[in-house]
Parts: C-alpha cells; structure tokens; sequence
C-alpha cells in the first residue's frame, strides 16, 4: 500500500498542503497523513503515519524536507521503517528505498540538505555580525515595554494577566515582565531607631 505523508510549517502554506495532497493522490496514496506543524515541535501525524505502515508498504512523500529535519532525524525514521519492512519514496528527488541504489542516494542527498542547511545558517549568523558591527541591527523592538502603560493600566482595571495579553496582542510571559515586577516598596509610618 501506498501511504502519503504531507507537511508544511505553518498554517499561512496552506496552498503548499493542498499542493502536496494533490500530488500524493495523483500517485496513488491509499492513504494520508498531513499536518501544519514546525519541523521542530511534535508532529502526531508523522508519528501515527510511522505507526501505520505495515511490512510491504510504501511511505511516499513529496520533498525530503517535509519528513526528516537533520541527517540523524532522517535515519531514525529510515529505521523505524526498515525494521517494519516498509520502504521510503520521495517524489521530488526520484529516490526509492526498496533498491539498494535509492538506500545509498537518500543518504547522501540528506547529507546534502544537512550541509546546506548549515552553511545557510553560518551566512545568516555572518551577516547579522556584520550588521550589528554597523550599528545596522538591533534585533526585535520589546513590545512589552513600549506597552508598559497600556500593560499597568489594564491590570489596575482589574484584568488578569491572558486578558491583558490577548486584548494588546502579546504573549501573556511579556505581561509578566512588566506587571510582575517587584515594585518598590512604599515606606510608611514611623522608622525604628
């Protein structure tokens, strides 16, 4: 059987989904597991497709990057799918793990992408350096604190902190941050000698 997975990072690539859907169907995928969900967090779809798949069948997807994020991610899953006897075809790269040939070219090609992932990051990471030695990059302006009024009068009205954060838009932990600060403390009364 032919078992499709499909994935895109966020929910604003919808389109890339529908795309990926459309071209596993058009394969002949009997059966689909897509999500909208970052590389990087839990993926319960890629989780129950690996659950799924039974000795014999196939797990098609359409580009190497919608299934593994790194070099070591993609043998864990070729792994997991060997030791069930089910193979691995990526649609965009020709690649099929039943033949030998296709084993040896997934690895080197996801050798590859790891690489190139790498170097772009590096570039990023040089750039951002640069930048910053210009006085051209000061990263992200904190919202919390150009809100702080906003922030300490909202909380003075009697509202708590995930309704403060959710009627200005900003994470309730940035609320935290303003309103949870130890205040000075007011001295009142009389000092003892």
């Amino acid at each position: 059987m032919l078992v499709g997975y499909a994935r895109t990072s966020t929910l604003e690539q919808g389109a890339g989904l529908e795309a990926q859907v459309r071209d596993l169907k058009a394969l002949g995928c009997e059966r689909l597991y897509q999500e909208q969900v970052s590389s990087v967090g839990g993926r319960p779809q890629l989780e129950a497709v690996l659950d799924f798949v039974r000795d014999g069948d196939t797990l098609v997807v359409t580009k190497l990057d919608r299934l593994a994020r790194s070099v070591s991610h993609l043998g864990t899953i070729l792994d997991a799918l060997t030791a069930k006897g089910v193979a691995l075809r990526i649609v965009s790269l020709g690649v099929d793990t039943s033949t030998p040939t296709g084993k040896l070219m997934l690895h080197v090609l996801g050798g590859v992408a790891q690489f190139e992932r790498e170097m772009m990051l590096e570039r990023q990471r040089e750039g951002i350096a640069k930048a910053k030695a210009g006085g051209l990059y000061r990263g992200r302006k904190p919202t919390a604190r150009a809100r702080a009024t906003e922030i300490e009068k909202l909380a003075a009205d009697g509202l708590s902190m995930a309704k403060i954060a959710k009627q200005l838009g900003i994470g309730v932990g940035s609320v935290h941050r303003v309103i949870g600060k130890p205040r000075p403390a007011v001295v009142s009364g009389s000092a003892s000698a």
